[in-house]
């Protein structure tokens, strides 16, 4: 059995390094590959100050970037009795090289290095998020323009209130998005700062350079006061789970919203038959079960910042093990969205919509509103014009005039589809990927320059 870094001349019991270990190492293989490239800005730092020899750069350096292609193939493992990722690294270099790779841990503890693993692992998740946010945007506008003159119901209270449109509820969620995209780059901006240099919270008596793998790792900045480094382990967490359940926030009342109007009794829009299931009792039944799916795990990733909150809230400065069950709960939670994201997009672009909806008379009462205003826009007092309509509908006498004529910005006539686009590329504009993806390239393939 491997040694564990810290272990001194005694065994830990066995059911206390089953509890204390508990998920760890199965998320220690999400950070894997993101592991081996803080390692390698930290030895390339670490040689530039005489701790590491610059013979022995290169080779740890080519065999790091052979464990970086087998994490990004995901052919990483850690084996039994080896602790966590880094251990597991750790073990890999000195196999292959010796006494070198022991000398990869100077100047760092295994805080800063989950930490910048964290980080960097959480930028490429949000990358990940914000291009999925994308393709779910880009089918929004596209359906909003191509159904903008399909009235529908608008509702308030459930009830039928004013007229609205395919138009309006597609690029509504599209506007939606862009809001929650300000979160994601919010998010973004905070993750991508350096803590890799903190250690412990306390800092280093070797004379780190901490701007250089800032550099070197793409970041924006770094976490400078070292302490506070270490207090951002919970903190990242918390602010990108409230950007992650903003956007679940926009999916899930969406996925109502299409639940209820694949309803017989609304019949507004029509899923592809390959997204809804049947009844094992009830042959008619085409039931909108990934709307409902989508529904239910947006609503439980809405949760996310609260668990993450109430696991960190009174923790004082410095590290504590309870972080390390934050873990569980947030790094799987990229994938849950990033499916949700997609599956909402791919049933978005086969939805079909009801093009006579307003054929029923049942959805005429809607329009009086339009007629109070064609009364006052001819002269009449707004109230009287009210008044005048409202006792025709409890008359039976109001005649629907199905024309409308909406024209100022956001309305039926004037979607402003064109400046939400706009705005959304001003949002992605302010991301600033490129630096992460550069500096990620140069480390892994210094060839390709």
């Amino acid at each position: 059995m491997a040694n564990k870094l810290w272990e001194k001349n005694f065994e830990v019991n066995a059911e206390i390094e089953r509890f204390t270990v508990g998920k760890d190492r199965d998320m220690d293989l999400y950070l894997a590959k993101y592991d081996v490239l803080g390692s390698m800005a930290h030895i390339t730092m670490l040689e530039s100050i005489g701790l590491i020899g610059a013979d022995e750069l290169q080779p740890l350096l080519q065999e790091l970037r052979t464990i970086y292609k087998q994490a990004a193939a995901g052919d990483f493992t850690i084996e039994d009795g080896v602790e966590d990722v880094h251990s597991q690294v750790e073990l890999m270099l000195t196999r292959r090289l010796g006494d070198m790779g022991k000398k990869i841990h100077s100047g760092r503890s295994r805080n800063d290095q989950v930490l910048v693993d964290l980080k960097l692992f959480t930028r490429q998740q949000l990358r990940d998020i914000v291009d999925a946010v994308m393709v779910l945007f880009d089918e929004l506008i596209a359906k909003s323009n191509q159904y903008k003159d399909i009235l529908m119901p608008g509702y308030t209270h459930l009830q039928v209130a004013m007229p609205s449109s395919f138009g309006l509820w597609f690029g509504a969620y599209a506007e939606s998005l862009c809001d929650d995209m300000l979160f994601l780059q919010a998010a973004y901006k905070m993750t991508n700062r350096n803590p890799l240099g903190s250690a412990a919270g306390y800092g280093s008596s070797f004379p780190l350079n901490r701007q250089m793998t800032t550099d070197l790792l793409g970041f924006d900045t770094m976490n400078y006061n070292v302490v506070y480094a270490q207090m951002g382990r919970g903190k990242t967490e918390r602010n990108v789970a409230f950007a992650l359940a903003t956007v679940a926030g926009t999916l899930s009342k969406m996925a109502f919203d299409a639940c209820m109007f694949n309803s017989q009794n609304f019949n507004f829009v029509k899923l592809p038959k390959e997204c809804t299931t049947g009844s094992s009792i009830m042959p008619h039944k085409k039931n909108p079960d990934v709307f409902e799916l989508i529904r239910a795990k947006a609503n439980k990733l809405q949760s996310l910042p609260q668990q993450v909150m109430l696991i960190m809230n009174n923790l004082p400065v410095g590290y504590f093990r309870d972080l390390q069950i934050i873990k569980e709960v947030f790094l799987p939670a990229f994938d849950e969205l990033k499916d949700c994201l997609q599956m909402a997009a791919y049933i978005i672009n086969k939805m079909e919509v009801n093009e006579h909806i307003l054929d029923n008379p049942i959805y005429d009462p809607m329009f009086s509103v339009e007629e109070v205003n064609r009364l006052a826009a001819a002269g009449m007092p707004f109230r009287d014009a009210y008044k005048t309509v409202g006792l025709e509908i409890e008359n039976g006498t109001f005649r629907a005039n199905k024309e409308i004529n909406h024209t100022h910005e956001g309305s039926i006539g004037n979607l402003c589809n064109d400046k939400i686009e706009a705005l959304m590329k001003s949002h992605l504009d302010g991301f600033g990927f490129e630096r992460a993806e550069e500096a990620e390239r140069r480390l892994v393939n210094p060839t390709q320059q």
